[in-house]
């Protein structure tokens, strides 16, 4: 029993998670070249290379354009990681756990589930993207709504809460690589009006641009940001926020299954996001931090999948 909720949940929750950041994703670069017209060729090629899929994508495609990386990341079924692959594989998750879990959650997932087998070929078209992933974005909130208000607090809400928690982690850290590394200004436009709209938009996506403000004011500064989305602990959508509740949840289940042990590698990740800064960060190489972020994310998954979901 135990396995079958770690494994079911666990990726339940991942799937949703990154169909949900999927979408943001694709909607900060839409935005992005809206706000600032493209200088390189390809404009959509950097999410393909953050994501790793430029080699699957290259094999039905023949250029990076618009219709055929926002088609590849959200409608097509040959994609095992589109928005609309995640959400049936999270459905599908959640079937199996449907006495395990609130009927509530699983109507909610069912009702995306049904309207994502029912988007239409055109839901993409040019004048209907911002439409699209902004009702999007709605569903995925009312989800998350409903797992914090009508889950108990049991193994099942904490490996779906590990599983979550690790996407988001791992998935904050494609999408301000997205900026720093692909999009990186040139020297001039550094601290420019170009840049700073640049920022904000990354912000918006993460839905962190208010709590920037609120704690910075309206200085659009690259460390400020990396602080933001990677080392403030307060901010939902934070790398260290999310490493903090990997770790409170993975200590919970551990305590009610002491045989499976209770290190797996989450105060690892804790400490490499607590012992660093902004500042030290960027100082060393921001990219090379986030991909060993991502490299942390993965061997902690990895551990989890070991301790709790065996093959029997």
């Amino acid at each position: 029993m135990l396995r079958s909720v770690a494994d079911h949940l666990f990726w339940a929750a991942r799937y949703l998670e990154r169909a949900q950041w999927r979408a943001r994703l694709v909607d900060v670069n839409y935005n992005l070249l809206l706000e600032v017209p493209p200088r390189d060729a390809d404009p959509w090629d950097p999410l393909l290379k953050i994501t790793g899929e430029a080699e699957s994508f290259g094999a039905h495609h023949s250029q990076a354009d618009e219709r055929s990386v926002v088609n590849f990341f959200t409608l097509d079924r040959a994609n095992s990681s589109s928005i609309r692959s995640c959400i049936e594989a999270a459905r599908t998750n959640l079937r199996a756990m449907r006495h395990q879990i609130p009927s509530e959650l699983w109507l909610e997932v069912n009702r995306l589930y049904l309207e994502a087998t029912n988007w239409p070929a055109d839901a993409l078209a040019l004048g209907s993207i911002p439409a699209f992933f902004a009702t999007l974005r709605e569903r995925f909130y009312t989800i998350s709504g409903v797992v914090q208000n009508t889950m108990a607090r049991n193994n099942a809400y904490d490996f779906f809460e590990t599983g979550t928690m690790l996407e988001c982690a791992d998935n904050v850290s494609r999408l301000l690589d997205v900026k720093y590394h692909y999009l990186l200004p040139r020297l001039e436009d550094v601290g420019g009006p170009t840049d700073i709209r640049q920022w904000a938009a990354l912000l918006r996506s993460a839905s962190s641009l208010e709590v920037f403000w609120q704690i910075y004011g309206n200085t659009m500064r690259a460390d400020r940001v990396v602080d933001i989305l990677l080392f403030n602990g307060e901010v939902p959508r934070s790398a260290r926020f999310c490493a903090d509740r990997i770790a409170a949840a993975l200590d919970r289940i551990a305590a009610r299954h002491p045989s499976h042990g209770s290190e797996l590698g989450q105060e690892r990740l804790v400490e490499m996001l607590a012992s660093s800064s902004a500042a030290a960060a960027i100082s060393a190489g921001l990219h090379e931090f986030l991909v060993a972020l991502r490299l942390e994310c993965a061997a902690l998954a990895t551990c989890v999948a070991a301790a709790y979901m065996p093959l029997e």
